[in-house]
């Protein structure tokens, strides 16, 4: 099965509970219980997102997080890459030189077009986009073309 770490999927949890006020400053405890989260969960995944530049942290008494930029501004693919790193369904597909029969692989090409539209697909994403209602099932389409190498009209 292919999925995103805990700690990926808590990441976007946090994302959203902070962009859902977006004119407030978030202590770390608020954040926690609001996503019922463990504090030092939050805390470990605060200080990666700030490192990333996703969020601003501030000091003191009225201290706390907020997004640096809009929610609209954020996407996935950047709270996904702060916790993983490069995007890429094989390490191929993400560097070169990774692989030593990477000269003679035959599907490498392919695996480099998956990394490709999942990449794109994460970044048309944005953290606004995921404190919306989730669409229903019939609106949910995906273009698979890309994958086989066909463009739509």
């Amino acid at each position: 099965m292919l999925r995103v770490s805990r700690l990926t999927d808590y990441a976007t949890v946090v994302m959203t509970c902070i962009a859902a006020h977006p004119d407030d400053v978030l202590s770390t405890a608020q954040i926690a219980d609001e996503t019922r989260l463990e504090l030092p969960t939050v805390s470990k995944l605060l200080k990666s997102l700030g490192h990333a530049g996703l969020v601003e942290s501030f000091r003191g008494v009225n201290g706390g997080y907020r997004l640096a930029r809009s929610a609209q501004a954020i996407t996935l693919a950047e709270i996904v890459e702060a916790m993983e790193g490069p995007i890429g369904m094989t390490e191929c597909g993400v560097t070169e030189g990774q692989c030593e029969r990477e000269a003679q692989c035959g599907v490498r090409g392919s695996w480099q077009r998956i990394n490709s539209v999942l990449d794109h697909a994460l970044r048309a994403v944005s953290l606004a986009d995921m404190l919306r209602p989730p669409p229903r099932r019939s609106e949910v389409t995906i273009d698979i073309s890309t994958l086989k190498g066909r463009t739509t009209a």
